[in-house]
């Protein structure tokens, strides 16, 4: 195994390198370079590989082992959080506000991260996806005013998840298991969750390793699928469902 990552070609169409070929240390650093177009996104996550990277250095593109999943019918609440959902007034909407739940992303701090990895590049280039009808967000609102959300790419029937913040607690939550309840529901079977942490953990992430992604995202990306705004799909959703239990694999307090 090299111990350099490979270079990207200026072509957008052109192949990755094949997955396997990922470093060990970075785990899962495959490739370098290219850009952030529509096409060049799309193949790569056609091949369960996506870009992250901080200002001022190259595109680096990744394919960790394991990677973190959620399956959409196993994001763990607790039965306290469920509780509190039942007397909850938020309401979940889809693709209303893509523009702002990234913007909020990247704005949220995160543990041990300094600054953010979401630069203007990104925000522009998942903005052109989300215009495409490629990039999905489900936001979490208290009456207007946005309190949670979290966006990704879809493929066929596969949900690569980018990011999610919280502006009141729980936000993320509710934007996470909403997504899964109606991925679920529309027979998507898994999120990617891309790098674990020890909150995704919490909500019922799992490690896979990374033979068995590849193999479930080759089989769910060609998989038929509409394109375009989830808006009239999702309608205004009341977050008090997430408390009925069923609804998502309940957890202990």
């Amino acid at each position: 195994m090299s111990s350099l990552p490979a270079l990207l070609p200026a072509d957008p169409e052109a192949p990755f390198p094949p997955a396997e070929r990922a470093l060990r240390q970075p785990d899962g650093l495959l490739a370098v370079g290219g850009d952030l177009s529509p096409a060049r996104l799309l193949n790569a996550y056609r091949h369960g590989i996506f870009p992250w990277y901080s200002a001022g250095q190259p595109i680096l593109w990744w394919c960790p082992d394991p990677r973190t999943v959620f399956a959409t019918d196993h994001v763990r609440l607790s039965s306290k959080f469920r509780r509190s959902l039942r007397r909850c007034d938020w309401t979940v909407r889809a693709d209303t506000a893509f523009a702002e739940v990234i913007e909020a992303c990247a704005r949220t701090p995160r543990p041990g991260q300094h600054g953010t990895w979401i630069i203007d590049d990104m925000r522009v280039a998942y903005q052109r996806m989300h215009a495409l009808g490629y990039a999905h967000s489900f936001e979490v609102f208290d009456g207007e005013r946005l309190v949670g959300g979290i966006y990704g790419i879809a493929v066929g029937r596969m949900f690569f998840g980018e990011s999610m913040f919280s502006a009141q607690p729980g936000g993320s939550k509710v934007a996470l298991a909403a997504l899964a309840h109606h991925l679920d529901h529309w027979g998507w079977p898994l999120i990617d969750a891309q790098v674990e942490n020890d909150h995704l953990l919490s909500l019922g992430a799992q490690r896979w390793p990374r033979r068995r992604f590849l193999e479930t995202v080759a089989d769910l990306r060609d998989q038929p699928e509409l394109r375009g705004p989830w808006t009239a799909r999702v309608g205004d959703w009341p977050a008090r469902r997430l408390g009925i239990t069923g609804d998502q694999a309940p957890a202990a307090d």
